[in-house]
C-alpha cells in the first residue's frame, strides 16, 4: 500500500515529467502551429462542401501526424541547441539543460515522433506530406543547423517553416493551390517576422550572451523597429484576397491589421523599447488567434 508520502513523491515526479515534456516540445509554439493546420482543414471542408465529421479519420491523421512532425522538429531543435540554452535564462530549465531527460533520449524521441508523423500523413495525401516535409526540412536543416547561428536572415528562414501549416491541413482534403490557403501561408510568413523581432528585443541580452545573430543584436533596436513596421504594413492588402469569406470578415481583419500597424508605429514615439517590444509580442498573439478564429466563425 502506498503511503501518503510516497503518493506525494509520485505526484511530484509526474508533475515534473509533464513540465519537462511541455518544455521539450515547446508546447505553446506547438499549439500555435497546430491551430493553422486545423483551420486549413476546416476551410477546405467548407469550400469543398464536406465536413470534419464526414472526414473524421482523415482529420485525426492530419492533426496527429502534423503535430508529431512538428514536435519532432522542436525536440531536435532543443537537442541541437543545448549549448545555447545553457546561456539563456529563459531556456535553462529545459530538460536538455537540467539533464532530466538525457540527450540521446531526446534525439530518439525526435526521430521517432518525426517518422511516425510522416507515416500518418502519408495516409492523407502526398501534397499534405510534402508541405509537412518542407516545413520540417526548413526548420531542422535550413534554420536550426544552418542559419540560426550565422545570419540575421534566420528569422526569415524560420518563418517559412511555420507558414506551411495551413497548407498541410487544406491539402489533406483538397489541393492547396487555392487563393485562401495561399493567403494564409503569406499571412503566417509575414506575421512571424515582427513577432520574432519582438521576442529578440525582449531577450536581447540573452541572445547577445549566446552569440545568436538576431537582428536587434546585430543591427540595433532602431533598425528592428523599422523592419517590424514594414512587415506589419505588408499584411494590409492580404484580406482583400479573402472576399470569399465575406465582406464583414474582410472589413474586420483590415481594421485589426490597421490597429496592429498603429501599435508598430507607436514604437517610433516610445522611449522604452522593451515595453514596446512586449506590447508587440502580446498583440501579435492576439492577432493570430483572432485571424484564424474569425476564419472559422465566418464559415460556420
Amino acid at each position: 500500500m502506498l503511503t501518503s508520502e510516497t503518493s506525494e513523491v509520485n505526484k511530484g515526479k509526474l508533475a515534473r515529467l509533464l513540465t519537462d515534456v511541455k518544455s521539450l516540445t515547446k508546447m505553446v509554439v506547438l499549439i500555435l502551429n497546430v491551430l493553422p493546420v486545423f483551420t486549413g482543414f476546416w476551410l477546405a471542408t467548407h469550400f469543398t462542401g464536406t465536413s470534419i465529421t464526414a472526414n473524421a479519420d482523415l482529420f485525426l491523421l492530419t492533426i496527429v501526424g502534423s503535430t508529431l512532425v512538428m514536435a519532432g522538429a522542436l525536440m531536435f531543435n532543443n537537442w541541437y541547441e543545448v549549448d545555447l540554452d545553457v546561456e539563456m535564462k529563459r531556456t535553462q530549465s529545459r530538460p536538455t539543460v537540467t539533464g532530466n531527460i538525457s540527450l540521446p533520449v531526446v534525439l530518439g524521441l525526435s526521430i521517432g515522433a518525426t517518422v511516425i508523423g510522416f507515416i500518418m500523413l502519408l495516409f492523407t495525401s502526398m501534397e499534405a506530406t510534402l508541405y509537412a516535409f518542407v516545413g520540417w526540412f526548413t526548420y531542422v536543416v535550413l534554420y536550426t543547423l544552418w542559419t540560426k547561428r550565422r545570419y540575421t536572415l534566420n528569422t526569415i528562414v524560420g518563418s517559412l517553416s511555420g507558414a506551411v501549416t495551413p497548407l498541410i491541413g487544406w491539402a489533406a482534403v483538397d489541393s492547396a493551390i487555392h487563393v485562401v490557403p495561399m493567403i494564409m501561408f503569406l499571412l503566417l510568413f509575414i506575421w512571424q517576422i515582427p513577432h520574432t523581432f519582438a521576442i529578440a528585443m525582449r531577450r536581447y541580452d540573452e541572445y547577445k550572451a549566446a552569440g545568436v545573430p538576431m537582428l536587434p543584436v546585430v543591427q540595433g533596436f532602431k533598425m528592428t523597429k523599422r523592419q517590424t513596421v514594414i512587415y506589419m504594413a505588408c499584411l494590409l492588402p492580404l484580406p482583400l484576397y479573402l472576399t470569399s469569406l465575406g465582406l464583414p470578415f474582410v472589413i474586420i481583419i483590415s481594421l485589426i491589421n490597421l490597429a496592429w500597424l498603429a501599435v508598430g508605429i507607436s514604437g517610433f514615439y516610445m522611449k522604452d523599447d522593451l515595453k514596446w517590444a512586449n506590447i508587440v509580442f502580446k498583440t501579435s498573439l492576439y492577432y493570430l488567434m483572432a485571424f484564424f478564429m474569425l476564419m472559422i466563425v465566418f464559415t460556420l
